[in-house]
């Protein structure tokens, strides 16, 4: 799933970086409850509720990895419906504009044994919205007196994986 932002990487990444803005774009997130002050940097969650009461589930998401202005991917807990790795890449279009990439699939629980296409339809549903929502975040437009801060503190562009043990790192959410 992709989208161009019309807004530079770093300021694209600015809205990743805010744990608290995820209610504001992830859909289907009803409400952030806590981050942890050292998100986004890997091992560091952003705890959330997800789906609409009675019926809402809380659980946490965890950074596995980060590039600062290019790369996040994340755990998705949504227990105990199963958890889902996330990976939204950056890449600069010019000055002006990013190219946003999401990639969502489930790698545990019960939405893993039942995943088909209905399901994959509607996670693609799910993540297009979402990616209008964050284009529209992001964009200088829905910003004018320029709340967003754009300063990213030092994140190690290092993931969990790499963390624990350099030689079984991967490029994705499962680890070692």
């Amino acid at each position: 799933m992709q989208r161009t932002v019309p807004a530079p990487v770093d300021r694209v990444f600015a809205v990743l970086a805010d744990g608290w803005s995820y209610s504001d774009w992830v859909v289907g997130t009803v409400h952030i409850r806590d981050v942890d002050d050292s998100w986004p940097a890997p091992g560091s969650q952003l705890h959330h509720k997800a789906g609409p009461w009675p019926f809402s589930l809380q659980d946490s998401s965890t950074v596995v990895a980060v590039v600062p202005n290019r790369e996040l991917t994340l755990k998705a807990g949504l227990w105990p419906l199963g958890q889902a790795c996330v990976r939204i890449l950056l890449e600069p279009m010019g000055p002006s504009a990013t190219r946003v990439t999401m990639e969502e699939d489930f790698e545990a629980g019960p939405l893993l044994a039942v995943r088909n296409k209905i399901n994959d339809l509607v996670l693609h549903r799910r993540n297009i919205e979402s990616l209008r929502r964050l284009a529209d975040i992001g964009s200088p437009e829905s910003d004018p007196a320029g709340r967003i801060r754009v300063e990213i503190g030092p994140v190690a562009a290092v993931g969990v994986a790499e963390a624990l043990d350099p030689m079984h790192a991967e490029n994705g959410c499962t680890a070692p």
